[in-house]
């Protein structure tokens, strides 16, 4: 199955609470079918009333309601829409570009940060970037041994540390690796911390600052894993880990298994915060390149 497909397919939950299928509906029903859909209260008036701006122009309400989706998600490309000069989907999704060598990958626990590392891993080895990791995640035996398994089948050095040790000694100790054996990115996994828990954002920000210590200007690259299935949660989990760390990027998985899709804009709108890469299921290719055009086309069951 190509992967539009899959993304149409994982979107099927999100497409059915916003009535998607449907070529009209009442205002009302539109608006609190996008709350439902986790886009929350204000954001949902806004692509109400630019749905019927569109709708007022004669467009059909399929194509109103993507152009109020896109304008959310991606307004300078919306334009592109309104002043009529063509609008092309990124089909070909070429590589996600990093800042810089090393990306630290955070998140509350449970997100999946470990799996997605592997599926990041593969992605950019498939673009010819050569991948190290390293297992901060040093409070779970159980976290190293996975991403070590992981290492092993896709042939990614892989830094570790003693269980319960120390997470800045294994972050330290992966930069000064990558840039002494010239690795093109370093993934550096994180314990999964509520977003809450004051003392562990704290070591959050001392892996950041250590990891400096030993390849000044890193990280470049923090990113925030995120479960679609938390819904507005993960907007307040999105905040606090920004306020305290300073993210640079959203991974949104398990969009196949929720009907709350609609998260992705107010992370997007209320947080100024660019998403990187969206999951619809557990192979490997399953977690591919955000598109905004590609999202909106899948979630209104539109040609890709």
């Amino acid at each position: 199955m190509a992967w539009f497909d899959k993304l149409k397919q994982g979107l099927g939950k999100t497409r059915g609470i916003i009535g998607a299928n449907n070529w009209e509906m009442e205002w009302d029903d539109l608006e609190f079918a996008l709350i439902a859909a986790d886009t929350g209260a204000k954001i949902a008036a806004e692509v109400v009333e630019e749905t019927k701006k569109e709708r007022e122009k004669g467009t059909n309400f399929k194509e109103a309601l993507e152009t109020a989706l896109l304008y959310q998600l991606e307004p300078d490309r919306t334009r592109q829409i309104l002043r009529n000069v063509g609008f092309e989907l990124d089909v070909k999704r070429n590589m996600v570009p990093l800042k810089g060598k090393i990306v630290m990958v955070i998140g509350v626990n449970g997100v999946g940060k470990t799996t997605t590392i592997a599926k990041l891993t593969q992605y950019y080895q498939a673009h010819s970037k050569s991948v190290m990791l390293a297992a901060g995640d040093t409070f779970r035996a159980a976290a190293t041994k996975q991403l070590e398994l992981w290492g092993e089948r896709l042939w990614a050095p892989v830094i570790t540390g003693p269980d319960g040790g120390d997470p800045g000694a294994v972050a330290f100790d992966a930069a000064q690796a990558r840039k002494a054996r010239d690795f093109d990115i370093l993934f550096v996994d994180t314990a999964g911390r509520m977003h809450t828990k004051h003392n562990l954002m704290e070591e959050l920000k001392k892996i950041k600052k250590v990891i400096s210590k030993a390849d000044p200007d890193e990280p470049k690259e923090v990113w925030l894993v995120l479960d679609a299935v938390t819904g507005q949660n993960g907007l307040s989990q999105a905040k606090k880990f920004h306020e305290a760390i300073g993210i640079t990027g959203v991974i949104i998985t398990k969009l196949d298994g929720s009907a709350k899709g609609g998260i992705l804009l107010p992370i997007v709108r209320e947080l100024g915060l660019p998403i990187k890469f969206i999951g619809v299921g557990e192979q490997a290719d399953d977690l591919q390149p955000y598109d905004a055009a590609a999202f909106v086309h899948a979630l209104l069951d539109m040609p890709s």
